[in-house]
């Protein structure tokens, strides 16, 4: 009965569609089960599932928690519009992502899936490869393909802010993640990057240490999350009574970050030699990869991890590191589920309720203290100095 011609769910809607127009089933007669329709196409109960969800979106049937599905009366049912594969375009949310992880995902997604399938909704997944120009192709081109709503994990805030504008000011429901435009008044759910960077300068002042470097391997304002990141830790500094000092301010190196392995492992050694001039005893990173680099160069080096040099991340998704050469990395960790959930139930509103999202959602973080970070030259200091009291 179905061919390979669409996907299942798909042949099995316009066979029950079918059979409701030509009355075959009436007003409130129960259709089969779940269950009794995989059996009878000889398919997986999702895909019998997903049928009936689709046929409850159109208008043609109502389900009861407990009872199973009904015919609607025809005064109620329509049809929405299709795109070439059958599916629903107005079912259709794409996310737009700059990178896939090694395990093939990223940890936004599951909150994202998880919460659209629960209100009847698809998920595409579309990839810009840091790549600012397929970021834009895809924002132009995914509107008219029938997408109708887009979650977009940006390539940075500096960039396709016109096209991002437009589509949010015409009313398309856009929202970002991980970032936010900070000229647009529009959906973002992003981490508290600024209590995330205030947290680690500040818990590495309390261990006593006062020369904290600040690195990020890309321009601190060319992506909301750095920055942030980057005025909490002066917040922090501040509060704490230390200077701002530039010099502890290394950023803007993309491309030695990036090189082949053996380029970028003399690029850290270098830029920990640096530190190391201007007296650094510890080093907050933009994340944790830059971070496990750092310790890296410090074990080649010979400077110990954490009794001469204490260093800080940022996510803790770096599962290799625990079991690497290096201590286990002290990191802010991210609630990327929770980020996805709500960015997800943020484009179901706006689909559902029509009004534009404006409201930026800081969802918290969670510090993570691990082997990294130790006691500064300060606590070591006032420590020797308490002991010579109680010798005396």
């Amino acid at each position: 009965m179905l061919s390979g011609d669409k996907p299942l769910y798909s042949q099995i809607i316009e066979i029950l569609r079918g059979r409701i127009e030509r009355g075959e089933y009436v007003p409130d007669q129960q259709l089969p089960t779940e269950v009794e329709l995989a059996e009878q196409f000889g398919v997986s109960r999702i895909t019998s599932k997903r049928a009936l969800i689709e046929l409850e979106r159109e208008g043609l049937i109502y389900r009861r928690r407990g009872s199973g599905s009904f015919v609607k009366k025809k005064e109620g049912s329509r049809r929405p519009a299709e795109d070439p594969s059958g599916m629903s375009a107005n079912r259709i949310v794409s996310m737009i992502i700059p990178y896939v992880a090694s395990n093939n995902t990223l940890g936004h997604i599951p909150g994202i899936a998880a919460y659209l399938e629960s209100r009847g909704y698809y998920l595409t997944i579309h990839n810009s490869d840091w790549s600012s120009g397929q970021e834009r192709e895809l924002l132009r081109s995914l509107p008219k393909r029938g997408t109708s709503g887009i979650i977009l994990y940006p390539v940075s805030t500096q960039r396709n802010l016109d096209i991002v504008h437009a589509l949010h000011a015409s009313g398309y429901p856009i929202v970002t993640i991980d970032q936010y435009y900070s000229l647009l008044s529009m959906g973002s759910v992003v981490s508290d990057n600024f209590g995330g960077g205030y947290t680690s300068a500040a818990q590495l002042i309390e261990l006593g240490h006062t020369r904290i470097a600040f690195l990020s391997t890309i321009d601190i304002q060319y992506r909301s999350t750095v920055r942030d990141r980057f005025f909490g830790y002066c917040k922090a500094l501040s509060d704490n009574g230390l200077p701002v000092d530039i010099d502890l301010v290394y950023s803007g190196m993309t491309d030695q970050a990036e090189s082949d392995p053996p380029s970028r492992r003399q690029f850290y050694k270098s830029l920990l030699g640096q530190m190391l001039e201007q007296q650094v005893t510890a080093v907050q990173a933009e994340h944790d990869l830059v971070a496990f680099e750092i310790a890296k160069a410090a074990a080649d080096m010979g400077v110990r991890v954490p009794e001469e040099l204490s260093v800080v991340g940022f996510d803790n998704n770096l599962d290799f590191a625990l079991h690497s050469d290096v201590p286990p990395i002290t990191t802010v960790e991210q609630d990327y589920r929770e980020i996805g959930k709500r960015a997800a139930a943020m484009i179901v509103d706006q689909l559902e309720g029509g009004e534009r999202m404006t409201a930026r959602v800081e969802v918290p973080i969670r510090w993570i203290a691990r082997q990294s970070t130790g006691a500064g030259p300060e606590a070591i200091a006032d420590e020797e100095e308490e002991q010579d009291l109680e010798v005396r």
